[in-house]
């Protein structure tokens, strides 16, 4: 890795003097600076999200956001940069490729005795790993532009919208499952941003590549993206095995299959994810084989495994009582196997009455006679 603070002798030429020259050069060296740290992409946008806030406005208006009050908190702060950091003139987005080779997403699906867990969570928390990356980076840019007063470093962490940001810095397009889709690299990657002061050429936002095509909002098990580019979070796997803390749903436990963890279907099916890469990221490598782990291996974790197991890791963010109650919902959409069985019995007595509820659900579900 390179070190934190580059050589003098790398930094472009005086791009405090705010000349076009010289900050043109400034913004060549940060894409330059970023891939050196890990990042396959930068590109930077300016502050001007009016369209995006509309956009935002009507979602919450729906109730599209579930419970996450905190989409709707810090008033404008999220779609008007500045307002969250005073002076922000530009924005620098990055992305991450993290999509782990050989993981076999398609054909865990179909093997109802297994857990599936989303790509994105097999390895270490990205929040980390990105953050400490963007915080070389800005380290980088002030020392090569010492008048800034800028350089704070945002992973999901914030008010901040960054897909708005990430399309409009030229990343890619936000396709109808809202996520960020590139031309050359598909949407398995992580964004990150870094507010600055500096007023850096911005990039050109790139054409919407969607089309007519519909693959995603047709996948998807729970009928969550209800239109083109509007995700219904309370119904999407995801929310629903990630934030969601009370019952799932009984009219959607028997949709999610053995999703436990998040959910991928809408990537897996885009056309535009065969061009994807796959991360030589060490970090964002399967933990605990948790790429191919039986749901019943899973389930008779204890507290303390649990949270052996997923130390630094975005499955934490569950809890215990989350995991139990998803794997619960993933037995009862597999194989009547007497482990299962045997296992879910085991869990009857469990403290969590939601636990017990879902664990109820998947029992009288396997032992109801088949047809």
């Amino acid at each position: 890795m390179p070190e934190s603070t580059p050589p003098e002798s790398t930094l472009p030429a005086s791009p405090d003097a705010a000349s076009d020259d010289a900050l043109a050069a400034l913004a060549a060296q940060i894409r330059i600076w970023a891939r050196e740290l890990g990042f396959q992409q930068a590109g930077i946008a300016d502050t001007e999200l009016s369209q995006a806030e509309a956009r935002l406005q009507q979602w919450l208006a729906a109730g599209y956001q579930a419970d996450m009050d905190w989409m709707a908190a810090h008033g404008t702060k999220r779609s008007r940069p500045a307002e969250l950091e005073p002076g922000t003139l530009r924005v620098i987005s990055v992305r991450m490729d993290y999509l782990p080779p050989d993981t076999a997403p398609v054909k865990l699906l179909k093997q109802g005795e297994k857990a599936y867990i989303s790509r994105y969570a097999l390895g270490r928390d990205y929040h980390k790993v990105i953050r400490k990356r963007l915080a070389q980076l800005a380290t980088r840019i002030r020392a090569a532009a010492p008048s800034s007063g800028l350089g704070r470093a945002f992973v999901d962490s914030a008010p901040v919208m960054e897909k708005p940001l990430a399309a409009k810095a030229g990343l890619g397009w936000q396709g109808k499952h809202t996520l960020i889709l590139n031309q050359q690299a598909g949407s398995w990657f992580f964004l990150g941003e870094i507010y600055t002061d500096l007023p850096l050429p911005v990039d050109t936002p790139v054409e919407n590549k969607c089309g007519a095509c519909k693959a995603c909002i047709t996948v998807c098990p729970t009928d969550a993206i209800v239109a083109p580019y509007q995700l219904d979070a309370r119904r999407c796997i995801s929310w629903l095995t990630i934030e969601n803390k009370g019952d799932i749903p009984e009219p959607l436990r028997s949709m999610m299959g053995n999703r436990v963890f998040g959910c991928d279907d809408c990537q897996l099916m885009c056309p535009w994810n065969r061009f994807a890469r796959h991360s030589g990221e060490a970090d964002f490598q399967p933990r605990h084989s948790l790429d191919q782990a039986d749901l019943v291996t899973l389930f008779n974790w204890s507290e303390a495994t649990f949270l052996e197991n997923t130390a630094g890791s975005p499955i934490r963010r569950t809890g215990y009582t989350g995991w139990l109650r998803n794997i619960a919902v993933g037995l009862g959409n597999g194989p009547a196997s007497d482990a299962a069985i045997a296992a879910l019995k085991a869990r009857l007595d469990f403290p969590s009455a939601m636990v017990v509820r879902h664990v109820q659900w998947a029992l009288d579900k396997l032992e109801r006679p088949r047809v």
